[in-house]
């Protein structure tokens, strides 16, 4: 296995796994739904969104999947990497927690860019 491509897994594995994972373990964790409900967001808000991280994650993970799905998939986790981190700003403040979804957002860049890079 190459360089490009062993980039390419350790970053997409890193948002799959830990974006995708989480909301399994998570799925009725009081401490989500409280930090949800701080954030302002309605109650049916969480359980829909952690079904689409479930849905891009697998689609990130599955070399079977169109490239065009995961066109869509990296498109919804940058997405939702930057309005949870204008959300935590925007309640919270500028503290340095408020910028951790912008981790995971680095991390996708670089498996979309590895993806991009290997399919030439």
């Amino acid at each position: 296995m190459n360089k490009d491509k062993i980039i390419f897994w350790i970053c997409t594995a890193i948002v799959a796994v830990l974006i995708g994972l989480t909301p399994i373990l998570t799925w009725n964790d009081p401490d989500g739904k409280a930090l949800m409900e701080h954030l302002g967001y309605p109650s049916y808000f969480a359980p829909m969104l952690n079904t689409f991280k479930i849905l891009g994650a697998i689609a990130l993970l599955v070399p079977q999947i169109p490239s065009k799905i995961k066109e869509w998939a990296y498109a919804g986790f940058a997405i939702d990497f930057i309005a949870a981190t204008v959300s935590l700003v925007v309640v919270d403040g500028p503290v340095g927690l408020s910028f951790f979804p912008l981790a995971f957002l680095v991390f996708l860049v670089i498996s979309y860019i590895y993806k991009e890079k290997l399919a030439k």
